[in-house]
C-alpha cells in the first residue's frame, strides 16, 4: 500500500517517483518507481506464398539504450486518453507504413515490474495495406518483411532479443497458428 509519493523526476515520456510503501509483513520502505503511460505493440502479419509461412514485418531500429540495432515489432507509447488498439494501429502506419483491416487483442504485460508500472498491450494485426511510413524524428527504422519461421529461428538464436517483440510473436505462434 502506497503512503506517500515524491516526484524526482518528470520526463517526456516517464516520471520517476519515489514511493513510500507499507509491505505484505506490515514493515514500510521506500522504492523508486519509473510511471509509463503504457504503450501497444503490434505483430503485423502477411499470408506467405500458398498461406503455408506468414510473413510478419520486423522492424530493424536503433536504439540508443541497447547499443545499436534491434529486431522489433511496431510499437508505440499511449496518447493520453487513446485506446491500446488505437495506439497499435496508429504506430503500425507511423513505424511500418501500413494499416490493418484486422487488429485483434493477443494480451498484455507488464515490462519490468520491479522499478515501472508500464503495460504492454500486444496485439495481432491482419488484411495489411500499404500506406506511408512517417517515424518520429528520433526513429531510424528499416522495415523487412520475413517469414514467421525464420522469425522464430531469430528468436531461438538469440538474434531478436527485445522482450515485447518475442512475447507477442510467440504468442501469436503458439496460440494464434497453433504452431
Amino acid at each position: 500500500m502506497q503512503l506517500a509519493s515524491r516526484r524526482v523526476y518528470s520526463g517526456r515520456v516517464v516520471h520517476l517517483d519515489v514511493d513510500t510503501v507499507r509491505f505484505p509483513d506490515g514493515s514500510t520502505g521506500e522504492l523508486e518507481l519509473v510511471r509509463h503511460p503504457g504503450a501497444a505493440a503490434v505483430v503485423p502479419c502477411a499470408s506467405g506464398p500458398s498461406g503455408a509461412d506468414p510473413v510478419i514485418l520486423m522492424l530493424r531500429q536503433f536504439r540508443y539504450a541497447a547499443g545499436g540495432p534491434l529486431w522489433e515489432i511496431p510499437a508505440g507509447t499511449l496518447a493520453p486518453g487513446e485506446t491500446p488498439e488505437a495506439c497499435a494501429r496508429r504506430e503500425l502506419l507511423e513505424e511500418a507504413g501500413v494499416s490493418a483491416q484486422h487488429v485483434e487483442p493477443l494480451t498484455s504485460i507488464w515490462t519490468t515490474p520491479g522499478f515501472t508500472d508500464e503495460v504492454i498491450h500486444l496485439f495481432l494485426a491482419t488484411g495489411l495495406t500499404a500506406g506511408r511510413a512517417a517515424p518520429e524524428r528520433d526513429e531510424f527504422i528499416e522495415v523487412v518483411p520475413r517469414p514467421l519461421s525464420q522469425v522464430l529461428a531469430g528468436i531461438r538464436d538469440g538474434e531478436i532479443r527485445d522482450a515485447k517483440s518475442i512475447v507477442a510473436i510467440l504468442y501469436m505462434a503458439g496460440f494464434k497458428l497453433g504452431l
